[in-house]
């Protein structure tokens, strides 16, 4: 029996031609049609793409809607409970060697949850290695409650840091995101496709209050400050309207300008007398101890100087947590399609194409629909 779509390592040239005239979009894993919403191929990587590259080059630049580096990977199949384990790994890492910072200001870290994390995932692990339905689902279900306990504590520390507006939020949005995610790949493995996309569209929920909260802190009381001169060649407009329009698709270009028109010229006004305006600037972006100064601390030019050096990675770290946001969306779709199509997930995990040999170099595999489909993306 012949399947519904078609693996291949070549996108489609009327696909090329969609994205690059404005008619096709990509959201995360998905390329769809800007009207109708309607999906005409996913994205899957070919293996598990560390954090630091970004197969969305083979699109092309000016096929990108951005190449920021996200911490889940393209296609739901790829990212299984060993790429989650690394991911997981990483955000540790990172909440370590903040952990310095924080203890400046008398903050400490509570890292003995991972270890349980890591725990529950050890056990999905081993649940799906087992041959016995009725031990393999049990083991998985263990799994299950374990990773909705991640879920409610991950959530309630994400909270905690987005009121004090400290810089380790995001860490703990990113995190969060991995609780649902395992918890939703335990069902898909077990083949509960219509459970598992109800968790993909909470998670999503859950995540999005907290991510545009987030947001919302870090462009600062004046969003301006992304524009200054002195980031010309690497902050445009282009880049703040993309963020504005995850919040608002209806935004465009002009339409943020006129929002930035008035805290512009606040700025120009500001920018080479006294700087004061860092002193609006949240914890999660700059706090004073971090800044060496004289003998009486750091002044209004010490910080400035230090804040122009971190605002482009303010930028790309929310870039980044919207991107990631866009793929864990995107797979509500992935699991649409098997059930639509009526496709197992493990068949849709052995997706390949039969005739074509993977060209050098290529990154991505494209599963087209024989027939474009009408998948709802949640909030």
């Amino acid at each position: 029996m012949s399947l519904p779509v078609t693996a291949t390592f070549m996108l489609a040239d009327w696909i090329v031609k969609g994205l690059a005239d404005g008619t096709f979009e990509r959201v995360g894993g998905v390329i769809r049609n800007v009207n109708t919403k309607q999906i005409v191929s996913w994205l899957r990587e070919q293996g598990a793409n560390n954090s630091t590259g970004s197969p969305l080059d083979e699109l092309g630049p000016s096929l990108q809607v951005t190449s920021a580096v996200s911490i889940l990977n393209l296609g739901v199949s790829v990212i299984g409970f060993a790429v989650i384990a690394q991911r997981l790994k990483e955000l540790e890492k990172r909440l370590q060697q903040a952990q310095k910072l924080l203890n400046k200001i008398d903050r400490k870290i509570d890292l003995s949850f991972y270890a349980n994390f890591r725990a529950a995932i050890e056990l999905a692990t081993n649940a799906f290695t087992m041959t016995t339905t009725e031990n393999r689902r049990s083991s998985a279900l263990q799994a299950i409650n374990r990773f909705l306990e991640a879920e409610h504590i991950y959530a309630e520390y994400t909270d905690i840091e987005i009121e004090q507006k400290s810089q380790i939020a995001d860490e703990y949005l990113l995190t969060l995101s991995l609780a649902y995610l395992a918890e939703a790949r335990c069902y898909l493995e077990l083949e509960e496709h219509d459970t598992a996309l109800r968790r993909f569209q909470e998670g999503a929920k859950v995540l999005r209050s907290r991510i545009k909260k987030y947001i919302g802190i870090v462009l600062t009381s004046n969003p301006a400050a992304y524009l200054q001169p002195c980031y010309k060649g690497q902050i445009d407009l282009r880049r703040l309207t993309r963020i504005y329009q995850w919040i608002d698709p209806t935004l465009d270009e002009n339409a943020v300008f006129e929002m930035q028109r008035e805290n512009l010229f606040k700025m120009g006004q500001e920018l080479y007398s006294t700087y004061k305006w860092v002193d609006s600037l949240p914890p999660a972006i700059l706090t004073r101890d971090e800044v060496q100064g004289g003998w009486f601390g750091p002044d209004h030019k010490d910080l400035k100087q230090e804040a122009d050096k971190r605002l482009p990675k303010v930028m790309e770290a929310v870039e980044s947590i919207i991107e990631t946001h866009c793929r864990f969306k995107s797979y509500q779709t992935e699991v649409q399609a098997i059930s639509q199509l009526g496709i197992s997930f493990h068949d849709w995990l052995k997706l390949t194409p039969s005739t074509e040999i993977k060209p050098d170099g290529a990154e991505l595999m494209y599963i087209i629909p024989s027939k474009p489909l009408d998948l709802k993306l949640s909030m």
